[in-house]
């Protein structure tokens, strides 16, 4: 049974969330503040947190940052308020895997946890099997780019390129469809499995911090290139040796 992490100061919207969760059969532990969420997750593992930003002493953006650099494979859903858009994307910038605002629907919630688990446990299974056949299909290569996805990892002229499992995702997508143009609103729905209008902001920071972790310029980026008015693809010539 998968368990979640939600790091809430606001006890009824905690338990309202629990409730909501539990719903479709999760297990849900809580807790009130960012110091009390980073000594359970020394402890535990969660197969997701859920993040507030706004927490009593250390806030929930300290709270991803510090997750990011000890647990750069946990899936991390931020929760911000509507009005606060610098949150959301220094969020995302900070390495969170996505975002909600406040208020939200029972149902949005349920779609958009469910979502996260699905790409988890995906990946999950389809490691598990290409390691039990051994097969050399898990590696894709594009150039100089080498993805391994039984390991989650990857390499760009050799050396590693330290990704969160978003960004993997993104890379691995773009990588298996090279030249091919995605807009923001078709990476939402393959990459993290929605269509909630209003999120694509996702999308953008994720590929900016891509960029930051394999080009050589990130403004004048070679590998992964925006394609105005359309969307982004990876570039054949980008990671040519």
């Amino acid at each position: 049974m998968d368990t979640i992490l939600v790091v809430e100061d606001e006890q009824d919207i905690a338990d309202l969330v629990a409730l909501t969760l539990q719903e479709i059969g999760l297990t849900v532990d809580h807790c009130l503040s960012g110091e009390v969420a980073l000594e359970k997750l020394k402890i535990n593992q969660y197969d997701l947190v859920m993040l507030d930003v706004m927490l009593p002493g250390i806030s929930g953006l300290d709270v991803c940052r510090q997750l990011r650099e000890q647990k750069p494979e946990q899936v991390i859903l931020m929760v911000t308020s509507r009005n606060s858009e610098i949150d959301r994307v220094l969020g995302l910038e900070l390495g969170a895997d996505d975002y909600m605002t406040k208020p939200f629907s029972v149902r949005e919630l349920q779609a958009r946890v469910r979502s996260q688990l699905r790409r988890v446990h995906l990946l999950s299974k389809i490691s598990q099997q290409q390691l039990a056949q051994q097969s050399p299909e898990h590696y894709l290569t594009v150039g100089t780019l080498q993805i391994d996805s039984i390991t989650h990892s990857a390499t760009l002229n050799g050396k590693n390129i330290d990704l969160t499992s978003t960004e993997f995702d993104l890379l691995f997508y773009l990588a298996s469809h090279p030249e091919q143009v995605f807009s923001r609103e078709q990476l939402l729905s393959s990459v993290w499995g929605y269509h909630h209008s209003g999120y694509e902001h996702t999308v953008n920071s994720h590929i900016n911090r891509l960029r930051n972790k394999i080009e050589r310029n990130a403004t004048k980026p070679e590998i992964v290139q925006t394609v105005w008015g359309v969307g982004y693809k990876l570039c054949r010539q980008g990671v040519s040796a």
